[in-house]
């Protein structure tokens, strides 16, 4: 069962990596990584926007707890790759040559899970929930940048959509259980 499931996670990856063009690598290069012409904006307007609803005091508050949500997604991240040891589809001699590794630089030797989609989707679940009830606009800004910030690992030849998925599943939860968290410990008002 497991190996079937790995045959197809493999099968999918060289289908949906197989699908990029040089005229799109630029665009998902720059969505994937953490500080970008993409990203400061989006992480700016999330500072902002935070600050203008709850006030200074409760967005350092609500900055503390997602610094520590996106620690520990980060190092759960490191703690998988090292205990599972899924190779990296660049790293995979079973498909190494079939992998269209855009940047030519693969990361470390193991990728499951991957860091940058729970990170983006724990960012984007954690601030979704943060202002669900003021703005539920926010989710649906946040949640298709999370999700392409996740594909972009694919995309970019580095991540099993296993990895991807997982990842995202992990940032989800983690977010979310943040959130809820500082709201009914009410650790700030007005969320």
């Amino acid at each position: 069962m497991l190996e079937e499931l790995i045959k197809i996670d493999k099968e999918l990856f060289l289908y949906l990596n197989g699908l990029g063009t040089p005229v799109w690598d630029g665009f998902w290069v720059y969505l994937s990584r953490t500080l970008s012409f993409i990203t400061i904006p989006i992480y700016s307007l999330l500072l902002f926007y935070t600050y203008r609803t709850f006030g200074l005091k409760n967005t350092a508050y609500i900055l503390a707890a997602l610094i520590l949500l996106l620690l520990g997604t980060e190092q759960l991240s490191i703690i998988f790759k090292n205990s599972v040891a899924r190779l990296r589809p660049c790293h995979d001699d079973a498909i190494r040559d079939l992998v269209r590794n855009v940047k030519n630089h693969c990361g470390g030797k193991f990728g499951y899970f991957s860091a940058h989609a729970a990170n983006s989707s724990a960012l984007a679940s954690y601030f979704s929930v943060v202002f669900f009830r003021k703005n539920k606009l926010v989710l649906f800004l946040l949640a298709p940048w999370s999700l392409l910030v996740c594909y972009s690992r694919i995309y970019l030849g580095v991540h099993f959509p296993l990895d991807v998925l997982t990842g995202l599943s992990f940032g989800v939860f983690f977010g979310w259980l943040f959130a809820t968290l500082v709201q009914k410990l009410k650790i700030f008002k007005n969320v």
